[in-house]
């Protein structure tokens, strides 16, 4: 029995609805992960291209574009658990360029920006609610890393109740293999990964 097999028998990778209010979330696109001069960052500029697509077509329908972003201050790099695996981390602090939204993404003024300590984009912080209040029910996510970052936020979305969709050529990773490998799963489990094509002519049609 091959791979495919074995998830279809066990009933995974069903297709997600899809509803009438999406939203977009872009993860991490911040300098300390995109501008290569950081030792975090890796080349993204294709993903980020991808995705400013899907952006400006959102604003233009009136739909919520969010960004987040990991800052921490000085006084939390000691404290934390994550930054004892993952201590390149520790660099993302508040106030430096490194947290700053990389503005190839044409992020504008009025897109809220949502700072986080951990992975998840929903962890300790007011994501959930800001979509909830928005009336959002379905949500696209892309940006970095795929492998940590973009699925931890993919798994929280999910399960805070929304539909799932990630263009797998929005979300960027440091290495292949990781990102090739956590984009099958996420398909097979929480969300559609789909292409930025694809969620660009549904964005269209809504």
């Amino acid at each position: 029995m091959s791979q495919q097999d074995v998830y279809q028998a066990a009933g995974f990778g069903q297709p997600v609805p899809r509803g009438t209010r999406p939203a977009i979330v872009v993860v991490d696109f911040s300098y300390g992960f995109t501008d290569t001069i950081y030792p975090t960052a890796a080349d993204m500029r294709d993903a980020i291209e991808a995705t400013r697509r899907l952006t400006d077509l959102a604003r233009a329908k009136g739909l919520p574009v969010i960004y987040t972003t990991i800052a921490y201050h000085p006084g939390e790099v000691s404290k934390l658990a994550w930054l004892r695996k993952a201590g390149g981390m520790a660099a993302l602090l508040e106030g430096s360029r490194l947290v700053e939204i990389d503005a190839a993404t044409g992020i504008q003024p009025g897109d809220p920006i949502i700072a986080k300590k951990g992975a998840s984009a929903f962890h300790g912080t007011g994501l959930a609610a800001l979509l909830t209040g928005a009336g959002v029910d379905t949500l696209i996510v892309t940006g970095a890393t795929t492998s940590g970052c973009v699925r931890a936020s993919v798994v929280d979305a999910v399960q805070s109740g929304f539909h799932v969709l990630v263009p797998a050529d929005c979300c960027a990773d440091r290495a292949k293999a990781p990102h090739d490998a956590n984009l099958y799963d996420m398909h097979q489990k929480y969300a559609d990964v789909t292409d930025a094509a694809d969620v660009e002519a549904w964005l269209t049609s809504v």
